[in-house]
C-alpha cells in the first residue's frame, strides 16, 4: 500500500504544487490542511506530513508537527522559507525543506521518510536540512 502524505499548507497554489509532486513520486495524498484543527483531524490515516510553519491560524506549524509525531506517529518534514522559526519543534521532525523548494528535494525527502530503516548517513538532499541523527529512528512507530 502507498504511504499517505498529509500536506499542511495554507497557500492553495503551493499546496496544489506539493500535491502534484507527492502524487508524481508515487505517494498518496491523505489530505490538504490549512490550519491546526484540520491538520489534526486529517492525521489518522497518514504516514508522513509536510508542514509549513505560518498557516491560516498563525505560526502553528511547529506545534502541529510536534503533535502529529507524538500522537499519530507521523514522520514530519517542515517546508518553510523560515527554518529559524522551527525552534524546539525540530526534535519531532526528520528535517526541513527550505522554500522555494525543488520537486526533486520533496521527492527525495519523501522517499527517505518512507523508508523503514532510513540511512541518514547519506541524506544529502539539495534544499533539505536533516534534524534526526543516524540511528534515531529506532523504535519509532512504523505505519505501513
Amino acid at each position: 500500500m502507498r504511504k499517505k502524505v498529509l500536506i499542511v499548507e495554507d497557500e492553495i497554489f503551493v499546496a496544489l504544487e506539493i500535491e502534484q509532486i507527492v502524487e508524481d513520486a508515487g505517494f498518496a495524498v491523505g489530505a490538504i490542511a490549512a490550519d491546526r484543527e484540520s491538520a489534526l483531524a486529517s492525521a489518522d490515516d497518514c504516514d508522513i506530513a509536510l508542514v509549513d510553519l505560518n498557516l491560516r491560524d498563525g505560526p502553528t506549524g511547529p506545534q502541529i508537527g510536534m503533535e502529529l509525531a507524538a500522537r499519530h506517529g507521523i514522520r514530519v518534514i517542515y517546508v518553510t522559507a523560515n527554518p529559524a522559526q522551527i525552534g524546539e519543534a525540530s526534535v519531532a521532525a526528520l528535517g526541513v525543506i527550505t522554500k522555494p523548494f525543488r520537486a526533486q528535494s520533496i521527492t527525495a525527502t519523501l522517499q527517505l521518510a518512507a523508508s523503514e530503516q532510513p540511512d541518514l548517513t547519506d541524506a544529502e538532499i539539495a534544499g533539505f536540512t536533516l534534524f534526526r541523527p543516524r540511528g534515531s529512528w529506532t523504535g519509532m512507530e512504523s505505519r505501513g
